[in-house]
């Protein structure tokens, strides 16, 4: 473990890395030491619930962080096996800082830790990561220094119980008791290997509701297909189980269970923006005129929903951390983001894929509307979904772009270009728009276009694409 891994694993918002050669059980022994260290510094309680996923090295990553901490005198609640937004309930329900041993969606290969101050409060690089960091890189170089002190306690606790109830403490008492056009509704759910194999079941056995499953069993190595359900192909497997088992709906989650994607009764995707949309307008009749955040590459269907029905849209940059930060600051009710997040103030501004998944069961229930007629008018324009490309000068080629699209010979458009540059930059007309924005980590631009006819949208793509390529 050197400096330049140090960078390499240390993320925006998280860190992740390859199991042994770059995320070790010396690592986490001395993350939990540094992690002892921060929450110290900033007067945290001093207790941290610890949780983790299903991947082969999680428990022992686990335990070694666990040792770290308790190592500084601090104790530590070890939940068990847990999704990310149960570890974000833990965190929240007890009022303590967290710790998540999860890699999400990447594949089996990589491992990571999601960090949280008590109250699910969001840690990342300009919030405590990289002091964090350094705190590691100080350890190494004395040799993990043991305070003369007690040692902390680890204590195990079972929490599923408590998150199940929780989640459904924030719907009426009698939503999930009634009956979809006479019969129990058909539910459909692909848990990819991960951990919606643990919190599914637990959520579902509530709800009146005919459940049909697939890769429920956990198994980090992920035999199936990738827990990346933002990838339409690993949802393959479940549109053809919808369709097999005429399901009213289906659902798909991620490695850590914090994103879910939907599929509607015929076999069709459900656009992350359209769901975000959904759940916009069912917070904003419980808490009316209220701020709701929206990433920028949501259609923009979003913030015209959260204004239709008297709500306040903010846009935020893409990212969990500034998100999060948004909802605090504003009070804000509820916030998406495209890649399938999302985060709601009765969770503590954290990001919860069940809790999104019950909110569109509790919609199909309350409207008996299949859900391909209940999302129509979320849908009032084209997306393109995001598309990587591998340029060797992202920010050169954001340049060229602006410079291209300030010619309205090529937009072709009679209206004046309109550029933004929260977030990479956006480029839009009344009619379309289109955001372009470098990777944090690869040497990447992801490319989302929108536009209020499908051909526009693609003349749009391809020609944004073309600048992009060179070609």
């Amino acid at each position: 473990m050197n400096l330049e891994i140090l960078n390499k694993i240390i993320k925006a918002y998280d860190i992740r890395g390859l199991v042994d050669d770059e995320l070790s059980v010396d690592f986490a022994f001395a993350l939990g030491i540094a992690f002892a260290k921060f929450i110290e510094r900033e007067r945290e309680p001093a207790t941290v619930v610890v949780g983790e996923d299903m991947r082969p090295s999680s428990p022992d990553l686990a335990t070694a962080f666990s040792d770290g901490v308790t190592s500084q005198g601090l104790d530590v609640i070890r939940i068990g096996l847990s999704s990310t937004d149960q570890l974000y309930f833990a965190s929240g329900h007890l009022n303590l800082p967290g710790a998540m041993f999860t890699a999400s969606h990447n594949p089996a290969a990589y491992n990571g830790v999601k960090l949280c101050k008590s109250g699910a409060k969001p840690i990342g690089q300009d919030s405590g990561l990289l002091w964090i960091k350094d705190q590691i890189v100080g350890s190494l170089q004395e040799g993990f220094p043991i305070p003369n002190r007690p040692v902390g306690k680890e204590t195990q606790r079972n929490l599923l119980p408590e998150y199940v109830s929780f989640l459904f403490s924030l719907f009426g008492k009698n939503t999930f008791n009634e009956s979809f056009k006479g019969r129990p509704l058909k539910i459909a759910i692909d848990a990819g290997n991960g951990m919606g194999g643990h919190t599914a079941p637990a959520v579902m056995q509530k709800i009146n509701a005919q459940v049909d499953g697939i890769y429920f069993d956990l198994d980090g190595t992920f035999p199936n297909h990738e827990a990346n359900p933002i990838d339409a192909k690993n949802l393959v497997d479940l549109q053809k189980l919808v369709i097999d088992k005429s399901a009213d709906i289906g659902l798909a989650f991620d490695g850590d269970a914090d994103r879910c994607f939907l599929v509607d009764e015929k076999g069709a995707l459900v656009s992350p923006s359209a769901l975000t949309a959904l759940i916009a307008e069912r917070e904003l009749k419980k808490s009316p005129g209220s701020h709701v955040i929206y990433n920028l590459i949501c259609s923009r269907a979003v913030p015209d929903v959260i204004m239709d029905n008297g709500g306040i849209p903010l846009r935020s940059r893409v990212g969990h951390s500034y998100i999060k930060k948004m909802m605090a600051e504003n009070e804000a009710v509820f916030g998406g983001e495209h890649s399938g997040h999302f985060y709601f103030r009765d969770f503590w501004c954290a990001d919860s894929g069940m809790l999104a998944a019950l909110h569109a069961i509790a919609a199909l229930l309350e409207t008996q509307t299949p859900l391909s007629e209940l999302m129509l008018k979320y849908n009032k324009y084209f997306l393109s979904g995001e598309i990587n490309t591998q340029v060797s000068d992202p920010l050169t080629t954001i340049a060229q772009i602006r410079e291209q699209f300030s010619d309205p010979a090529v937009t072709g458009s009679k209206e004046p270009t309109r550029f933004d540059d929260l977030d990479g930059l956006t480029v839009s007309t009344t009619d379309w728009s289109f955001n372009v924005r470098p990777s944090n980590t690869e040497p990447l631009l992801r490319l989302n276009v929108e536009a209020r006819s499908e051909s526009e949208m693609l003349r749009l793509q391809e020609l944004v694409l073309r600048l992009m390529t060179n070609r």
